[in-house]
This record gives C-alpha cells, structure tokens and sequence, in this order.
C-alpha cells in the first residue's frame, strides 16, 4: 500500500467558502428545460408542471443559484418574449441550437421553480443582438417595486412583489465567434460598461458578472481579459471563467490530470484581474464566477444527427451526456480545485443541471436518475461548506502526455463553524490503495464519523433508468484517529468523501 501525507491546521486558511461555488445551469437547450424541470402531464408534475422527481434531486443537492437563460441561447433572446400569458407568447427560430423555442417557461416560471426548489436565480441579459437598454429594462421589470411601466407590468402579469434577482451575466462567451453579436473584447467591454452602469442605476444591490474567455485555448484568451477589463473594472463584480474536458482517446490517466489546467487557468485570470487594479489604482478587488465546467465530449457525434432528422425541432435531446465513472471522478478533481481557490473563485456553475451534460437525467414521461457525477457535486456541496483549508499533500506522482508531477492522491479539506473536518479526496493510481495519514493535532479530538466512496471496477461504467445505482456511494474502508493523528484507507481510482467530527 502507497503511503501518503496530508497536513492541516487552523491558521491555514484560504478563506471563507462562498455558497454559490456549487450553483448551477439551466440554458433554454435541448430537454434541460422541457421534459427536464418542467414536464406538465408527466406523474410527479405539480400544478405548474414542475416535475417533482427532479425538484428532490436538485434540493438534495443543495444547489444554492442557478444560471439562466443561457449560454449561447441569451444571445438572439428577447427577454420580452418569456412574459405575460402564456398563449400570447411567439414562438421564435433560437439560432444558437437551430431549434424552436416557445417561451412556455419565462421569467415568471423560472422564478417560482427557483423557490420551490430552494435556489436562487442568476439571470443573464443578452448583450449579443441586444444591449444596455433590454438590460436596465429587465433589471426594471425584476426588481423595481412599482410605479413604473415595466414594474407594473411584472405586477399584471401576477408578480405583486418585485423577484429581486441579486445576480447577472453581462451576455455569455462574447469572445467567441460562434455567439450571436459577437464582439471584441474593447467591443464588449464598452457594452458590458454601459449595460452595468445602467443596471446598477436601476438596482444599486445587484452583482454583475462580465464574460472572460469562454475557454483557455481561445487564441485571445488573456488578451481579452485585460481588454475587456480595461473598459469595465469598476462597473462590474465578478469575471466568468468557462472551461470543459473530455476524453475521446480513452487515456484515464491524463485525463485525469485535467484539474490541473482548471487550476492554471483560475490562477492566470487572477493575475490578470489583479494587474488591471493595479494600472487603474483601484481598490477594488475582483474575484471570479466559473459559471461553466464540466466533462462535455460523449454526445457531439450523436446531436448532429439529430439537428438533421429534426431541424428546427422542439426541446430536441441535444448534448445528452451519458457520464461514466471516470467522469465522476475528475468532477470530485474540480470540485477540489473550486475549493483550493475559494479565496477568488466565489460562484460556480456545473454546467448544465437537467438531461443537457447534466449530473440528473430523466425519461420523457418516465424516471429521474443520478448520473455518477451528481454523487461528488452533491457531497461537496452538503459537506464542503464554511472555511476552505491550505491543505499541504505530501505524495508521489505521476507523468502524463500533458502534465508532469500529477499528485496520485488528490486531495483538500474544509471546516465547518463548530469545527468538523471534511477531507475530500481523489486517488488516481489505477492499482494500487493508498494509506492517507493526514495530520489533525490543531482540531482537538476528532473522530472518523464517515467515509463516502465511490468505486467501480470499469472507468466506463455508466447509470441508467433501468440500473440508477451501478455506480453510486458506498461505506468506505474508513480509519482510525490516535493522538490527532488520522490513518486513512483510500482504496485504488476513487473519490472518497471523509468526515471527521468532534469526538
């Protein structure tokens, strides 16, 4: 058994874990929406269609905002469109996906779904076909108590009280050429500048988020940052960072290794926020959204046959990702790197929430299964709350095509305010368990109250409606504390979820 060493202490901290790192997404695309969240007529539907089976998911996961209406969608979207009767709203070609988008669910509906399923919305304006003054009008119609054309408005279509949406995307991926209204980054950040001033004139409580690059491999990438944030700094509060990873080769161990670019990435965009303070002798600091990432690559061959057979269809089942094992795994990955960035990184978004490269999956008119990824994403969000610690992991590693010096053993903690600790954890040896002593003697006595593990014996092994459970947690081996001392048994290709309380 490989030996392996962690140290924690109180005084090493990286900061305060804002809540919002365990958002989500919900664009109008594919059945994330129709036939995902909303479903009338389907068994568990409530009276506004809402399907229940997916409520309780997403509660049990905790989800605390969710991202919405997009993603490449909010560029060509009229906000207008989603309001009022429902009979009396068109139906419009949506350009991003070539399918048809009929408004039934809107502003309204979306907000109500939030209640109801305990989160809170991050709306997005679309500054692609739009611009400043669709986004000081919608920020008017949301939050505006009354007395005003567009507050009163919200109150006749049935919204007395104003939604009071406290978080908004500036537009989505403006950098790249595939969005509607694409635009250079001076282009953008000028938009993103007025939109924001007016905005904020409207509703001074509100938080912005302004889009960085939509990937790192983006050519501008960098570049675009320090343009747009010339234009913007002061105006807005957070920058997007989108970043998704796949594994088409079928190599575990460098795809595995993927976290490490996530965490180059949200350190370089740091750097960059930084040095835009700097030229502008600000004393703001700006800290980021990863309002996108994920594992997205098993569906692409599949969805254009779709678009094919069915162009400009309704709620189509585009980018359906059937997650594996390994999937999960590199999600707990992420999920740690979120965590040992929790000083800047204070909202995040799995993209997507619902049947479109979702952790929930459902069956038009039949089940709701978890994909394996929901297990990490739910763990971390239950137990990954309060204060992120400077976990210091001493343990060998490996080589890979892309990386050198991968740690085998993954792996970060979180205190709780009573002072609980919850080590998350990742081994990515292939083979061989690991014995994982991690060094408590500053938290008092603790116990091991729990071990979570998800194992499975095939990287590829899959959930379905039919076996909802081929992979899903079970009782791990566990350990023992002895002088504030913990031995931790981490067995071979797992994510592994340990709570130590007070004894």
């Amino acid at each position: 058994m490989k030996q392996a060493k962690m140290i924690l202490d109180r005084a090493y901290e990286i900061g305060r874990i804002d809540p919002r790192i365990y958002g989500s997404f919900l664009e109008h695309l594919g059945r994330a929406v129709y036939g995902g969240i909303y479903e009338p007529g389907h068994p568990t539907a409530d009276e506004l269609g809402f399907r229940q089976d997916v409520m309780e998911m997403v509660k049990k996961a905790d989800v605390p905002v969710v991202r919405y209406p997009g993603g490449n969608f909010v560029s060509g979207f009229n906000w207008e469109d989603s309001i009022g009767p429902r009979d009396q709203r068109p139906r419009r070609l949506d350009l991003a996906w070539f399918t048809t988008e009929t408004n039934q669910v809107g502003l309204h509906e979306f907000c109500e779904w939030c209640k109801r399923a305990g989160t809170s919305p991050m709306y997005s304006v679309n500054l692609g076909t739009r611009g400043a003054d669709a986004a000081r009008n919608v920020v008017e119609y949301a939050n505006h108590p009354s007395g005003t054309y567009w507050s009163d408005l919200r109150r006749k279509n049935g919204q007395e009280k104003p939604f009071d949406i406290k978080l908004w995307c500036l537009g989505n991926e403006m950098d790249g050429p595939w969005q509607m209204g694409h635009k250079t980054a001076y282009e953008y950040g000028r938009t993103a500048n007025e939109a924001a001033k007016l905005m904020k004139w409207v509703d001074p409580t509100i938080e912005l988020v302004a889009c960085g690059s939509s990937n790192s491999d983006m050519p501008t990438f960098g570049d675009w940052e320090y343009t747009m944030l010339s234009e913007c700094y002061e105006n807005i509060d957070y920058v997007s960072l989108h970043r998704y990873y796949g594994n088409p080769t079928g190599d575990t161990p460098g795809f595995l290794a993927r976290a490490m670019d996530m965490d180059d990435f949200i350190k370089t965009v740091v750097c960059i926020c930084d040095s835009i303070k700097g030229k502008k002798h600000s004393k703001k600091k700006l800290n980021l959204s990863f309002d996108e990432w994920n594992v997205w690559y098993h569906s692409a061959a599949q969805d254009e046959e779709i678009k094919k057979a069915d162009p400009w269809g309704v709620a189509l089942p585009l980018l359906e990702d059937i997650y594996n094992f390994e999937d999960a795994l590199l999600t707990g990955s992420m999920l740690i790197t979120l965590l040992r960035n929790a000083d800047r990184v204070k909202i995040a978004c799995l993209a997507q929430l619902v049947n479109v490269i979702a952790p929930i999956m459902t069956r038009n008119g039949g089940g709701c299964w978890a994909q394996p990824n929901y297990y990490p994403f739910m763990q971390v969000s239950k137990y990954g709350r309060g204060t992120s610690l400077r976990a210091i992991v001493d343990t060998p590693t490996y080589d890979c095509k892309d990386y050198e010096k991968v740690p085998l053993i993954d792996a970060t903690a979180t205190m709780d305010d009573e002072g609980n600790v919850t080590v998350f954890c990742v081994n990515r040896d292939m083979q061989e368990d690991f014995n994982l002593t991690v060094d408590l003697r500053d938290f008092g006595k603790l116990r091991v109250e729990e071990h979570i593990l998800l194992k499975h014996a095939d990287v590829n092994a899959v959930n379905t409606e039919e076996q909802p459970f081929n992979v899903a947690p079970t009782q791990g081996p566990g350990g023992k504390v002895d002088g504030g001392m913990a031995e931790i048994h981490i067995p071979a290709l797992s994510w592994n979820v340990i709570r130590l309380v007070k004894a």
